[in-house]
């Protein structure tokens, strides 16, 4: 999300404070208008003269040559949504996503007022440019540095007291604002994890009554191959072990591929009375053992 210059300052009936939204239960965590965390009219903004060109609310011109710091007087909106600096005396102003806020510190510094006293500020990197317009990898974005100086409060004539609000307020709306991820960063070359991994099994009848499924290890990795497998389980191949409803199928017949029926428990009137345990031999009275219920 790119910054959004604006010419009109936000009404503040737009915005819900921070002690009404907190003093009942809100109908909606996700519908309403924003929350307004922080509000002040007379705080001041400063800037080197050479980074104005991106900061549209400052009254002088950018200067690329100069390192001089220029001070406007600005008024600042930390809300849920953006953080917005308005100067009423150019009606010009910017709303900053706090994706684009890459750093934000309490900073100490001399008074631009007063070089003899030291205050403190709200010290920000911002990165402006638009992130969709960035197309070279190489390429890195322009930042700009901002220092906001809060306005004193009535009981202190410095701003060490005003100072902590403001930062916090833009603490917890940048938590509230995370950076976006993508999935191509999960995985690499954009390729999705085709193992199958079953939890909880024991032994070889595994899960929901499937033979053969084992435990995955516990560094993530794949348990050891199935008997007669030949190899790893996957997705592209699981077809070729298990049926529709889950029943072990094998490889086949090929090398090591378990015959069909394996495993199962045969029940006695299954076995052809011309053949006893698969061997071919006759039930003579000779090689014939007695049957025991």
């Amino acid at each position: 999300m790119a910054p959004v210059t604006l010419h009109a300052a936000p009404a503040l009936d737009s915005f819900v404070t921070l002690r009404q939204y907190q003093s009942r239960t809100p109908v909606s965590f996700f519908d309403g208008p924003p929350i307004l965390h922080y509000h002040s009219t007379n705080a001041r903004a400063s800037a080197r003269k050479s980074q104005l060109s991106k900061l549209p609310f400052f009254a002088q011109e950018a200067d690329e040559g100069s390192d001089d710091d220029v001070v406007e007087l600005v008024e600042i909106f930390v809300s849920s949504e953006s953080l917005v600096l308005f100067n009423q005396s150019t009606s010009t102003g910017l709303s900053i996503p706090y994706q684009a806020i890459s750093l934000h510190a309490i900073q100490r510094l001399s008074d631009p007022s007063n070089p003899d006293q030291q205050i403190q500020g709200l010290y920000m990197n911002l990165e402006l440019g638009d992130p969709n317009a960035v197309t070279d990898e190489d390429e890195e974005m322009d930042v700009v540095e901002l220092t906001i100086i809060p306005a004193p409060t009535s009981t202190d004539a410095g701003t060490d007291s005003a100072i902590q609000p403001l930062f916090d307020a833009v603490s917890n709306c940048s938590n509230l604002n995370p950076d976006p991820t993508f999935e191509d960063d999960e995985m690499e070359d954009g390729e999705a994890d085709s193992r199958i991994m079953f939890e909880g099994s024991v032994g070889y009848q595994g899960i929901s009554g499937l033979p053969g499924v084992q435990p995955g290890a516990s560094d993530g990795g794949l348990p050891p191959p199935f008997p007669g497998s030949g190899g790893w389980i996957t997705a592209e191949n699981v077809s070729e072990y298990f049926d529709a409803d889950g029943n072990w199928i094998g490889e086949g017949e090929g090398e090591g591929a378990l015959g069909e029926g394996a495993g199962r428990v045969r029940a006695r009137d299954e076995v052809d009375d011309g053949a006893v345990n698969g061997h071919g031999e006759s039930d003579s009275e000779d090689n014939k053992r007695a049957r025991t219920d």
